[in-house]
């Protein structure tokens, strides 16, 4: 048993984590049967450690090894012999007690492991689900009964059950389970199990449980090049290789089951990851995704970054599938709010919306009303935005050759009597053709010379082309201070007036509103 002493002894990983004693007891137990005591005490101080909260890698590590030179062996299997060609196709009595035994053993780790996934250190929690996920690979190749080579569902189930909880979150430890569904079986025997068994008394109304599932269907990638390369954890025979169809089905069966689920009540922050999960993993699978129509337009009245990402799944469905939604202009208008500049997604809002104004054959009264309601928004607008904003207005005013009739620069009287409504929610009512764009000439004036020189535009002829707004989309208003103090001025700002005496003017501003004690 030399090789299991250096499979045990001259890793570097379990040369680091596991203590001298446990890996002197696994290979005494792996080189001679009447050591069998010492798996006992592995588990044991497994279990010891887990109730203690005390460190548990080592013994995770150790049974991992220990599980799998037994799998390799095949010393679960009652008809060893027979399997090694022996004429002898019966074990005595103590050796089926034995491999009994060890099952027992083996079910009493899988267990504990089991429990650890559930550990407040987010490391040892990642390696519990390694150990079972290395575990499961070892039993579908060298199955505990002996025979051909098979994919563990029940072991699947119970570790997804385990990521499934209802009272911790597990989202950093699901996403480790990437490594394992680069493997089409992994993924395709997931897809069955979350469609069968685990969702079905389920609801989203429970915000852990909501979140660990979505996670874990977000590590689930799903595309035809998966099924061709047929990379799998477990191999199996050739007339036993996945098929996208059957994959799909279940794809469609755990999307309505989740439809299902949803409800007035859901938390938005669910509600927003469920949206990210259809835009990036689901939609493209669906059979029917006419029946998405209802599910987004509640979305897109919710408000936020969920509207956003609702507007994103209905230009994906008008897209590809051309299916029409009343109102959709509207809709899009209302997300335009001083909100939008602190969200994560606003670049995608610029982005949708610059593709939805995109037609030439768009009413001249409603993309009006969207670059007056932009123009608007540019004066509270943070420094990177309002050049993004700008940029876009330009755009729109290069489409519709008819706006360029807002370009003026009102004198002060006629300001406040601008006819445009900004409440008004009906973008073609907003009287956006009777206005002018004196939010960008005020915005010559701005402090910043990057948006004072992007507000300029207005006072020089269009350009033929369109600007890029994939070039100012990400820019930050860290980039923008970058740039700013890397330059070199000639000239600074100074006081207006330069004191002649200690004491301040008898005029001066500062005197009419404090007074020194």
């Amino acid at each position: 048993m030399a090789g299991v002493h250096n499979e045990i002894g001259d890793s570097d990983t379990v040369k680091n984590e596991i203590s001298k004693e446990l890996r002197d007891k696994a290979n005494e137990f792996l080189n001679n049967k009447l050591k069998a005591n010492n798996l006992v005490d592995i588990v044991v101080h497994l279990e010891v450690c887990l109730n203690n909260k005390q460190p548990i890698i080592p013994g995770l590590l150790t049974l991992e090894v220990v599980f799998t030179e037994l799998l390799k062996r095949r010393d679960f299997c009652e008809n060893k012999n027979a399997l090694d060609g022996n004429v002898q196709t019966t074990k005595s009595e103590a050796l089926i007690k034995y491999c009994a035994w060890l099952r027992e053993r083996y079910e009493d780790s899988m267990s504990l492991m089991l429990k650890a996934v559930d550990s407040e250190k987010e490391f040892e929690s990642v390696q519990a689900l390694t150990s079972c996920m290395k575990l499961l690979a070892a039993e579908g190749k060298y199955p505990l009964d002996g025979g051909e080579a098979q994919f563990p569902q029940l072991r699947l189930h119970n570790i997804l059950q385990k990521l499934l909880s209802v009272d911790r979150l597990h989202l950093n430890t699901i996403q480790h389970l990437k490594d394992y569904t680069v493997n089409v079986d992994v993924v395709q025997y997931c897809w069955r199990l979350l469609q069968h068994n685990l969702l079905k008394k389920s609801t989203l109304k429970h915000e852990t449980f909501a979140l660990n599932f979505l996670e874990l269907i977000h590590t689930l990638p799903v595309s035809k090049e998966l099924f061709e390369q047929n990379k799998r954890l477990c191999p199996l025979p050739e007339k036993a290789l996945p098929a996208y169809g059957a994959t799909r089905k279940h794809i469609n069966k755990v999307w309505n089951n989740l439809m299902q689920c949803v409800g007035p009540d859901m938390l938005e922050i669910v509600h927003k990851k469920l949206l990210i999960i259809l835009l990036e993993r689901i939609l493209p699978h669906l059979d029917k995704p006419i029946l998405l129509t209802d599910f987004l337009m509640d979305s897109l009245d919710y408000g936020g970054a969920v509207s956003l990402l609702a507007l994103q799944g209905m230009f994906t469905l008008i897209q590809k599938h051309n299916i029409t939604y009343p109102n959709v202009y509207e809709k899009l208008y209302s997300m335009f709010e001083p909100e939008i500049f602190h969200t994560k997604f606003k670049a995608r809002l610029f982005y949708l919306a610059d593709i939805f104004l995109s037609s030439t054959h768009l009413p001249e009264g409603l993309v009006a009303a969207f670059v007056k309601r932009l123009a608007r928004l540019s004066i509270v607008a943070p420094p990177q935005d309002a050049v993004i904003i700008l940029y876009f207005i330009g755009n729109l005013l290069m489409r519709h050759a008819g706006l360029k009739r807002l370009i003026c620069a009102p004198n002060e009287s006629e300001v406040s009597r601008d006819p445009y409504v900004m409440e008004e929610r009906q973008p073609v009512k907003a009287n956006a053709l009777e206005s002018s764009l004196w939010e960008i000439i005020a915005l010559q004036k701005h402090a910043l010379p990057s948006v004072a020189a992007a507000a300029k535009f207005i006072m020089q002829p269009l350009p033929k082309n369109e600007w890029d707004l994939s070039s100012v989309l990400e820019i930050k208003d860290d980039d923008i201070f970058d740039q700013e103090i890397s330059k070199r001025s000639k000239q600074y700002a100074m006081a207006i007036e330069k004191s002649q005496a200690l004491f301040l003017p008898k005029n001066d501003l500062f005197q009419q509103n404090w007074c020194l004690i």
